[in-house]
């Protein structure tokens, strides 16, 4: 649907200390498979995190930031696909 990458992202946490943690186990996850990110912004405040990893591109939101842009709508036709959730406690 778009040249800029294959996949986006977008998820949220429900502070900007999670957002942060989030962004941070992305990272981690991606370096221990030797994949590192074109560009990391917006950490230091940890209300959207975007990480460029050239073909993903993912959004880290919190949960206010997230409902004001509402970036899924400028997708609405893409493809979902669903993600498991692995070790999840709420």
């Amino acid at each position: 649907m778009t040249i800029i990458a294959d996949y986006f992202v977008i998820c949220s946490g429900e502070s900007t200390t999670q957002v942060k943690a989030i962004a941070d186990a992305i990272r981690e996850g991606f370096s221990k498979n030797r994949i590192h990110a074109l560009g990391i912004e917006g950490l230091s405040h940890g209300r959207w995190v975007l990480m460029d990893y050239g073909d993903v591109i993912v959004h880290i939101f919190d949960e206010e930031t997230r409902a004001y842009y509402q970036l899924e709508k400028l997708w609405l036709d893409a493809p979902r696909i669903p993600v498991e959730e692995k070790g999840y406690r709420r």
